[in-house]
């Protein structure tokens, strides 16, 4: 949901009080395309048509949230006034260039752990399924819904929307007040309906965790092979099925495969976010 008084926050902060730029031009009728430079994943439509919307501008929408564009393809067509298209250019622009490419970006890690090469290595392993990839907090302050949608559509997983979505007991809780008290702790605190997960650095973590009943666990900064071992250990304890795993720390493109192929359920990583670039987005009065 995107309310009113978000857009009028971003666009007082464009716009001030002396918007002269866009005031030079004559009120008229004018017609515009919105449209890419570069392929990519189209994301921020909703932010775009709610601003468009709200500067009481027409337009077509000519692309779907997660759908590939190439270059020069058409996102919108707009007819409306031009001062008013000439204001929600640069902040419509911003949403869509931004969001596109974490959208792209995104796309790109799915892509590796669905390549042949990867289930054929997974195959090897005896791994049954492919891992899901999932962003983080680490967003930007007062936009972390809209990149958290933009995760979404390059089909990823969005992960936690906030601290109340679940409760994780990281390494600096296990430090203050040991594992099994801060498990202890949480489940009393925490409604049934509401999951715990329990961060662990090495086996014995990660078998503790299981043995208590957490529901996820993040397998922090290990190698592919130390994952590999974990997963194996749970399944010869008869614990596996019981846990979600999610692993996290040092994944790159470079050698998200070998993560992929480990057996976790869940790959979790800042670039999605965070390294993502920009992709070029246009406008064109015609």
């Amino acid at each position: 949901m995107i309310l009113q008084k978000e857009i009028e926050h971003f666009l007082e902060e464009d716009l001030r009080e002396d918007d002269v730029s866009c005031t030079l031009v004559e009120n008229k009728n004018v017609s515009a395309i919105i449209f890419v430079k570069e392929d990519c994943v189209v994301s921020g439509l909703e932010i775009a048509s709610v601003t468009l919307d709200y500067m009481k501008i027409s337009y077509v929408q000519k692309k779907n949230p997660g759908e590939k564009a190439k270059a020069g393809d058409v996102l919108f067509e707009l007819n409306g006034d031009s001062v008013a298209i000439l204001r929600a250019e640069r902040l419509v622009l911003n949403f869509l260039s931004h969001l596109s490419g974490i959208a792209t970006n995104t796309r790109d890690y799915v892509d590796i752990v669905e390549t042949a090469g990867t289930a054929a290595n997974m195959t090897a392993l005896g791994c049954k399924k492919t891992p899901k990839i999932a962003a983080t907090r680490k967003t930007t302050p007062g936009i972390r819904k809209y990149e958290k949608k933009a995760v979404l559509d390059g089909g990823g997983d969005p992960h936690r929307q906030s601290l109340s979505d679940m409760v994780m007991i990281k390494d600096n809780h296990i430090e203050i007040m040991g594992m099994e008290k801060a498990f202890e702790e949480a489940k009393r605190q925490t409604s049934f309906s509401k999951k715990i997960e329990i961060e662990a650095d090495t086996k014995e973590q990660a078998l503790k965790a299981a043995e208590i009943g957490a529901d996820i666990i993040l397998l922090d900064n290990m190698t592919p092979e130390q994952i590999f071992e974990v997963v194996r250990m749970l399944e010869e304890k008869k614990l596996r099925e019981k846990v979600l795993l999610e692993a996290s720390g040092g994944i790159r493109k470079e050698n998200l495969a070998d993560y992929a192929a480990t057996g976790i359920d869940v790959i979790s990583l800042s670039a999605v976010t965070n390294e993502a670039g920009w992709i070029d987005v246009g406008l064109d009065i015609i």
